[in-house]
């Protein structure tokens, strides 16, 4: 049994206990899918240009159906019985993946098929992610939200430590559809999971109209005086720095020519940095002011972003994106505990899933957004723009906006 200041406090509740292993289990496929889908992609294209648009391409296949249906999401995740949608949603993704694999270990697969069936999974994930995260508060008590919310993305970081090498050696091994397989698999750990959980009720009491419900959300997190600053972070650093990992692969094969190999500790490095700022967000969340925490993790990050402009080889570049990772994950962490504890329990869900749709849909947008930047003015100019504007904004609300710096 853990203590009550233990960092693994949120597990001494069974159903969350049982939620967390089955994420820990299905992410650790998810960053081996991740990283093979990220060098099938560069090795398709040839150049350090057309990898990074080709790269953005299949982020805006995942973006577009989180931007349609996180709005959506979220009125579901307060109305439906979460352990029925999170059911639902694990089964599509691992479809996708099998899908992926199939293709693939064919010799079939190709761009179009790849960004359909990244569609397909991120449409699930949108529906997945606010309902999965708004369950937390229920599964745990208030003083360990925080706690939990941390974990959570420990669960997600501690696989990508070994995820991406591990998915490295199975290219080399037997090629990218084996990632595709091993992720399929892992994904029914949470349908597992989910099944073996006590069902939950809907939070939402009133079933006032669905658009209504929607509008509610948005108005919520627009006319709340710090949550508003906080988001509008997350917008900007999802469009400029944040896909800073999703053009990783241009980066590490194009730029550095460092390979499948390469790929995969660049791709760790993220990970292993994320793991760290998962064990920040875990410790320090329920400790310190979380403003201040907000603020040094996203400097962090954006640093980080700005130092990828001068890394000459991978051996410098790995602490470079083990940092950015540290930044870039205490940063989602400390937001979406702020959003987790400020926000009513009837409208969480629908607050989630805007949040939701910046961190999952709005990245991959920006993917495309600086692909196409990359085209234009190269890969590390790229990163030093968007370093330098993200630094710029985070200073500028904390000096600016003292609501921020009180919560």
């Amino acid at each position: 049994m853990t203590s009550p200041g233990s960092m693994l406090a949120a597990l001494r509740f069974r159903d969350f206990r049982l939620l967390w292993f089955g994420l820990l289990v299905s992410n650790l496929g998810t960053w081996m899918q991740f990283t093979a889908m990220g060098f099938f992609v560069a090795r398709m294209a040839g150049t350090p240009h057309q990898a990074a648009f080709d790269l953005g391409i299949v982020g805006a296949a995942r973006a577009v159906p989180v931007l349609l249906f996180s709005p959506l999401a979220g009125v579901v995740a307060d109305r439906l019985p979460r352990r029925r949608v999170l059911f639902v949603t694990n089964v599509i993704m691992a479809t996708a993946a099998l899908l992926l694999a199939m293709l693939a270990s064919a010799h079939r697969l190709e761009m179009l098929g790849l960004a359909l069936l990244s569609a397909m999974s991120s449409s699930a994930m949108a529906f997945d992610s606010p309902t999965r995260q708004s369950w937390v508060p229920l599964l745990v008590d208030r003083e360990y939200v925080g706690n939990a919310v941390g974990l959570n993305s420990v669960a997600f970081n501690a696989p990508a430590v070994v995820g991406p090498a591990l998915a490295g050696l199975l290219i080399v091994w037997i090629g990218v559809a084996g990632a595709f397989y091993f992720n399929a698999a892992a994904t029914l750990a949470v349908v597992a999971a989910v099944m073996l959980m006590r069902p939950s009720p809907p939070s939402a009491r009133y079933r006032e109209p669905t658009l209504r419900a929607m509008r509610q959300g948005i108005a919520f997190l627009v006319h709340h005086p710090a949550l508003r600053w906080i988001m509008l972070a997350q917008l900007v650093t999802a469009l400029l720095a944040r896909p800073y990992s999703q053009l990783v692969a241009a980066l590490a094969v194009n730029v550095l020519h460092a390979g499948a190999r390469g790929l995969g500790w660049a791709v760790s490095a993220i990970g292993l940095g994320g793991f760290g700022g998962a064990l920040v967000t875990a410790y320090f969340a329920q400790r310190e002011r979380r403003s201040k925490l907000w603020l040094q993790s996203g400097l962090l990050m954006s640093l980080g972003v700005l130092g990828l402009a001068f890394v000459p080889g991978l051996a410098i570049a790995l602490p470079v994106l083990f940092f950015a990772g540290v930044g870039t994950l205490a940063s989602l962490g400390v937001t979406n505990t702020l959003i987790q504890t400020l926000s009513p329990d009837d409208v969480r869900g629908r607050a989630l899933s805007i949040y939701t749709m910046i961190a999952i849909g709005v990245v991959p947008l920006g993917a495309l957004i600086d692909g196409a930047i990359a085209s234009a003015i190269g890969l590390r100019a790229t990163f030093a723009l968007a370093g330098v504007a993200c630094t710029a904004l985070f200073l500028a609300i904390w000096l600016f906006r003292p609501a921020v710096r009180g919560v």
